[in-house]
């Protein structure tokens, strides 16, 4: 059985939602090339990464899911709305047990990273007293409540924040993608600020080389115009080109054969066309911007051909997109090196933020600096302490020994006898005949006679 299919597309049907296979052609592979091999049925692709910071555990969840014939039934044929709507998280209540382990084992793996996360987050500020249970509620994809097990209004979440999240995520990238412009353009100008006037000019006369080197390049087709098709179609198909079909490249580029072309393998088409701007070994040519240049390729056809705006190209669109006007005579497509990325008052504003956060590190560093001097004045006293206690005991020592009175060892006893003193038990032994004063209370013994005769 083919593995179902859960995309971000579907991310409005459950990645977009949730389930929607996860099966696209991730973007810096180019798939299209069918040049003797095709797609395997039943072969698992390699997904993308979503973005998202519960990825890992959105997939889990999903792949346990699929395992449940029951839901894997339902969702097939649930539309969008009662996917967003939370009318199908309530069939989980009818998923098998073993299913239902397994998420709730997945549900508190999540709980216990998430809280791995806020004490890690926590004690990089050095709080302490972590309140866990309150701060888990700023993850709005798992109910924080209920912390052991996973239940409907859990999968109703996952939905619904996997669905704002990726509505939101090229957004997202679009406002990083600025901010990095921003950064790079800042850079350079503080380092020309550290050169003298020459070297100044120099690097500015490489800059503007660069400059015109990169946006010396071959004409970059309309994304999704017939003219962009067909070269994907002759040069990474290997087709004629006099015998192009919209129909047959629909279902050629439709790799997971879901009967969709989702954002994924929309995004492999433009492949071609980012290579005659980008590569890799120039000095000049940015990896970033290309990546920016595809995820603006990809939103233009998406806006152009996707009707329902379910993040899904279907057959019926994709042939109804190639009738328009804009498919046989498109525009000219500007490429990023043709656009103006930020104005001169949002870098101004970007590098007044850079030094109120500069400002607010330096502080910081001197405050550290500062706790540190403090700790070793405090070390540096407490040792001055020490070395005049033990100069005190010392002195003590040689002043006993001076009056005759030995030093003590730790228990206080004394580390030698006097001259004449023995310890109990330790008394001399003396040569036989000798006189020696008796013990107080001892009777001696008369001695025998020597002389007694014996029988």
């Amino acid at each position: 059985m083919k593995r179902l299919s859960l995309l971000p597309q579907q991310c409005i049907l459950l990645m977009s939602c949730l389930l929607v296979a996860l099966e696209a052609v991730p973007i810096d592979i180019d798939k299209t090339k069918v040049k003797g091999e095709g797609h395997v049925e039943g072969e698992k692709i390699e997904n993308p990464d979503t973005g998202l910071y519960y990825d890992e555990y959105l997939r889990q969840v999903i792949d346990v899911l699929e395992t449940d014939k029951h839901f894997r039934e339902k969702l097939q044929t649930a539309d969008i709305e009662e996917i967003k709507s939370g009318k199908l998280s309530r069939e989980l209540d009818l998923v098998s047990h073993h299913v239902r382990t397994r998420l709730d084992e997945l549900k508190r793996q999540e709980v216990a990273r998430l809280r791995m996360l806020i004490k890690a987050k926590m004690d990089s500020v050095q709080d302490t007293g972590i309140d866990h249970q309150a701060l888990l509620k700023q993850f709005e994809h798992l109910n924080h409540q209920n912390p052991d097990t996973f239940e409907p209004k859990d999968l109703d979440m996952l939905i619904k924040a996997a669905t704002s999240d990726l509505e939101n995520y090229d957004k997202t990238r679009h406002e990083e993608f600025k901010k990095y412009e921003m950064m790079k353009e800042h850079e350079r100008r503080e380092y020309l600020k550290t050169l003298d006037e020459e070297k100044r000019q120099r690097e500015e006369s490489k800059f503007e080389e660069m400059k015109k080197k990169h946006g010396d390049h071959p004409k970059v087709h309309h994304p999704g115009s017939k003219d962009q098709l067909k070269e994907v179609w002759e040069e990474a198909d290997g087709l004629d080109p006099n015998e192009f079909d919209p129909k047959t490249f629909f279902k050629l580029h439709d790799v997971n054969n879901d009967g969709f072309l989702d954002e994924q393998e929309l995004e492999a088409l433009f492949t071609k066309e980012l290579e005659k701007v980008y590569d890799p070994k120039n000095e000049e040519d940015d990896m970033v911007e290309m990546e920016e240049e595809r995820l603006r390729m990809r939103e233009h056809v998406m806006n152009e051909v996707d009707i329902n705006k379910d993040r899904l190209v279907t057959l019926e669109e994709f042939l109804r997109a190639t009738e328009k006007k804009e498919f046989l005579e498109p525009d000219s497509w500007e490429t990023l090196d043709q656009q103006q990325l930020f104005t001169e008052d949002e870098l101004k504003e970007f590098e007044s933020h850079i030094s109120q956060q500069e400002d607010e590190l330096r502080k910081k560093a001197e405050d550290l600096q500062k706790q540190k001097e403090e700790l070793q004045r405090q070390h540096d006293q407490l040792q001055a302490q020490k070395q005049e206690l033990q100069q005190v005991v010392k002195q003590m020592e040689q002043k006993k020994l001076q009056q005759g009175n030995p030093p003590a060892g730790p228990a206080g006893e004394l580390k030698f006898q006097p001259p004449g003193e023995h310890k109990v038990g330790d008394a001399p032994k003396h040569p036989a005949g000798d006189d020696q004063p008796l013990p107080p209370g001892h009777v001696q013994e008369p001695a025998a006679r020597t002389d007694q005769v014996h029988p």
